[in-house]
């Protein structure tokens, strides 16, 4: 008897583009059905998060320690927390609903987190773009002075996200603690992410403390890119691109753990 040829690279990646495509298509339908805008919610829905906070903290002439448009600083600061809090609350507990489909041998359980990271990720990124440009053609923004920068803070935060999701997404599915955790903890990150304020006007004391979490960096660093001379940032990107690094890290090692202990339904 021959034996079956083992599928070459390009083979192999093109059999992993058509479960990522497969897995996405069946996660939009789930999530967003065929009705009304469908799909559209897919980034409707953190413009219209992005545009309540934006209108609260206009309404309440909110303090955020510099001459800033609160308009450009509320969707720079809000758009990055729901980049990378998102993804975490999407990857957590992500088996057991599509546990059947393991069944196929081409579907893998990390296969299961990219599908739910690449979505956020697309949602989040094109709400901002949407946003950012309505309020530039209305006057209410300026057009970002470094538009590579700002690029280069929004991919820092997206690894961020994606590093921390795969990390809790996987330690959900061996400690139940993980979920019920997770939620309380992210309300409470937002406020000293960086999204409210800028890092500049803190006191030393407190900078040193809030230099710790990663994300504040990569908002900073964005903010810098939008606004430029107009701010003085305050951002370790090496710092944070090793926390990224390690949280990616931990994140595969536990899927792969994880991935030996899953039974197919």
């Amino acid at each position: 008897m021959a034996d079956i040829a083992e599928p070459t690279w390009r083979e192999s990646l093109a059999i992993q583009r058509r479960v990522i495509l497969a897995l996405l298509m069946r996660e939009v339908l789930t999530r967003f059905g065929r009705h009304n805008i469908g799909f559209m919610w897919l980034f409707v829905e953190p413009m219209l998060f992005t545009l309540g906070v934006t209108a609260l903290w206009t309404a309440t002439k909110s303090v955020h320690g510099s001459d800033l448009p609160i308009v450009a600083f509320a969707i720079t600061g809000y758009s990055s927390v729901l980049l990378w809090r998102n993804m975490p609350g999407r990857c957590i507990d992500a088996i057991e609903p599509n546990r059947s489909l393991l069944f196929h041998r081409n579907v893998r359980v990390i296969d299961l987190y990219w599908a739910r990271l690449l979505l956020e990720g697309a949602g989040a990124t094109i709400s901002l773009i949407a946003l950012s440009l309505l309020f530039i053609a209305t006057g209410q923004m300026r057009p970002p002075e470094d538009v590579l920068q700002v690029i280069g803070g929004w991919f820092m935060l997206a690894w961020f996200g994606v590093g921390l999701a795969m990390f809790l997404g996987a330690a959900s599915e061996r400690w139940e603690t993980v979920h019920k955790l997770w939620h309380p903890l992210s309300y409470l990150l937002f406020p000293l992410s960086g999204a409210a304020f800028l890092l500049s006007v803190m006191p030393p004391e407190a900078q040193a403390v809030l230099t710790w979490l990663p994300m504040i960096h990569g908002v900073e660093y964005l903010r810098e890119g939008f606004f430029g001379s107009q701010i003085t940032a305050i951002h370790d990107l090496g710092y944070m691109a090793v926390c990224n690094a390690v949280l990616t890290l931990l994140g595969l090692a536990l899927i792969r753990i994880v991935s030996e202990s899953v039974i197919p339904e």
